[in-house]
């Protein structure tokens, strides 16, 4: 597991009247910009991508993101595993449902029916958490973002919001949080981009034999869980 992945909007008050169509969405009436981001337990935030006005969706943010950029051009370092007896070429991002059935997410099952099932959806929504604390710590940490942003221009937000992830990174890592707080290079290897790249990434079979996988994990871990129902 790479980390979990989500967006979350940034408002923006002063907003040009005439960008206004463009940045209001309905369910929630006021102009965003909205943010994207992938973090790991300790709120390390290692992917962001901001910009992205906030009429859309988060599947239309993914498909415009450089999530997968270093993948596609062959630059990604070369993270294959096997995982019960089966090869999987990359690691993977814990996801909502609102996300597409890709070879690289993994989502809760919608509806699910044996216990081991519903064991799996508690633990991976407990685990897609992750990015929403990462939201929640950032814009608590730095009140310019919990606010409504003031700036006239789309730019400065733009520097505004990277440079307050930038000090959210140092602060977890000052504090010794960081699960990997030294950066070390990878090795540099020959590029190597294999023609199917694209139809890999959203291949839906593996996406759901990965999450087979997975579920089969927990059932083996004996773990317990009581229904909703009776909760």
């Amino acid at each position: 597991m790479l980390g979990s992945i989500d967006c979350t909007h940034i408002e923006w008050k002063n907003c040009p009247r005439e960008l206004r169509g463009a940045y209001v969405r309905g369910d929630i009436k006021k102009p965003t910009i909205i943010l994207e981001a992938v973090a790991s337990n300790d709120l390390w935030i290692w992917h962001s991508y901001f910009g992205v006005p906030g009429s859309n969706n988060d599947i239309n943010v993914l498909h415009t993101s450089p999530l997968f950029q270093s993948v596609t051009d062959g630059t990604a370092p070369s993270s294959p595993f096997y995982f019960n007896g089966r090869h999987y070429r990359r690691g993977f991002y814990f996801v909502d449902g609102i996300y597409p059935s890709w070879s690289v997410f993994v989502k809760a099952p919608s509806f699910p029916v044996e216990a081991k099932e519903k064991a799996f959806k508690k633990l991976q929504e407990s685990a897609r958490k992750d990015v929403e604390r990462a939201f929640g710590v950032l814009k608590g940490r730095w009140g310019i973002l919990h606010r409504p942003v003031r700036s006239m221009t789309k730019k400065s937000i733009h520097s505004i919001v990277y440079a307050c992830i930038i000090l959210h990174n140092m602060l977890i890592k000052h504090d010794g949080r960081a699960i990997s707080p030294d950066w070390v290079p990878d090795p540099p290897t020959q590029v190597q981009v294999p023609q199917d790249i694209h139809l890999q990434l959203r291949n839906e079979e593996t996406h759901f034999r990965l999450r087979f996988d997975l579920i089969e994990l927990v059932a083996s871990l004996g773990l317990e869980f009581p229904d909703s129902d009776e909760e």
